[in-house]
């Protein structure tokens, strides 16, 4: 239920809704790469996949991609996007901490904690800025008093709130945003052209929308993902004697 401390009722996200041309200029500023979360400093594990070798060209990368990356966004970041847009928009406080706390407890390496608390945190802290707005206020005041752990995903979901968009919107610019990151990424550290990477990312965008059906479904018990090659590489890469990425 909502918490009935909240200073002021807001209304629920989907009742918030703005005209398409309002919320989607400001989802495509907030999901851009000049948008400064800090996300273009993070690999988020990739680079520690490539010091390994295991992902060292086109062919690699895309299986990284298929058998890593959406099943994470489909298991993680898209539900826990999902349910705190929904969450957010009832003002169920008690739920927002849950996922927030979710979020950081299934990010095993502390390099890819640390990474997604700063990006949360910065895109939590924009969104007040410059979307001014009660619901961001009344989040940041709970997560600083009760210590919440700061998530990318919820931090996208509040975002999404404050310019009322509507949830599908929301996790599909999570989605772009997550993929396009990962290559951006893979650009600087492997040889791959501009239009090997766009080939990459428009497969990926085609997978999108049963990605994200998919991912509405799951429920808040089953939301999680573990990959151990990857844990492990990013483990590895915060002692690397030398890293072009923080995490």
């Amino acid at each position: 239920m909502p918490d009935s401390t909240s200073a002021a009722v807001q209304p629920s996200c989907s009742s918030a809704l703005q005209p398409f041309s309002s919320w989607l200029t400001a989802l495509l500023q907030a999901n851009d790469s000049f948008y400064p979360t800090g996300s273009y400093a993070h690999s988020f594990g990739l680079e520690g996949l490539v010091q390994e070798g295991v992902i060292r060209d086109r062919a690699t990368l895309r299986e990284f991609l298929l058998r890593s990356v959406l099943p994470a966004l489909r298991q993680t970041e898209l539900p826990l996007a999902a349910q705190a847009w929904q969450a957010l928009g009832l003002e169920d406080w008690t739920r927002v901490g849950e996922l927030c706390h979710l979020s950081s407890a299934l990010k095993a390496p502390r390099e890819l904690r640390a990474a997604a608390e700063n990006i949360g945190r910065q895109r939590a802290e924009l969104a007040a800025l410059l979307h001014p707005h009660p619901l961001a206020q009344e989040y940041l005041r709970r997560a600083q008093a009760q210590s919440w752990p700061f998530s990318s995903a919820v931090s996208s979901a509040l975002e999404g709130c404050v310019i009322g968009a509507p949830q599908a919107a929301v996790l599909s610019g999570v989605f772009y945003a997550s993929v396009a990151a990962q290559l951006s990424a893979a650009m600087k550290m492997l040889r791959l052209g501009q239009n090997a990477v766009q080939s990459l990312l428009t497969e990926a965008l085609a997978a999108a929308p049963a990605i994200i059906a998919a991912a509405e479904q799951v429920p808040f018990a089953e939301i999680g993902w573990f990959n151990p090659w990857l844990d492990i590489a990013a483990a590895r890469h915060e002692m690397a004697d030398a890293r072009m990425f923080i995490s």
